[in-house]
């Protein structure tokens, strides 16, 4: 008896907690405009980051695993006699298309 009333006092506190601290959020206005204004001041900066620390950041990602893949694909070669081009072939492409995303990208968004 007394667990069950530890476990319903606990429960309340937890309710009445969440009804006090608890926030309405209501838009109210031109939502739309106000997401188009903030990226119309922050494209720059956002461009700039992404074209020369991201998209960087994956490429050399995306040629080191193409590289260990290519020489694992190679001792599996050497030790049964197939090579399995699926995974290189899949990252190479991955790769090529990071390496020119920055040329198209920003048009799309």
């Amino acid at each position: 008896m007394r667990k069950t009333v530890r476990i319903l006092a606990a429960i309340m506190m937890i309710v009445l907690l969440m009804g006090a601290f608890a926030m309405t959020a209501s838009a109210s206005g031109d939502v739309s405009g106000a997401v188009e204004n903030t990226w119309n001041a922050a494209q720059s900066q956002i461009k700039n980051i992404v074209n020369k620390v991201i998209f960087p950041v994956i490429d050399m990602v995306l040629a080191i695993l193409f590289f260990v893949k290519v020489g694992t694909c190679y001792f599996e070669y050497r030790k049964q006699g197939r090579f399995d081009f699926t995974a290189p072939a899949i990252l190479f492409a991955c790769l090529l298309f990071t390496l020119t995303a920055p040329l198209y990208i920003w048009s799309i968004i």
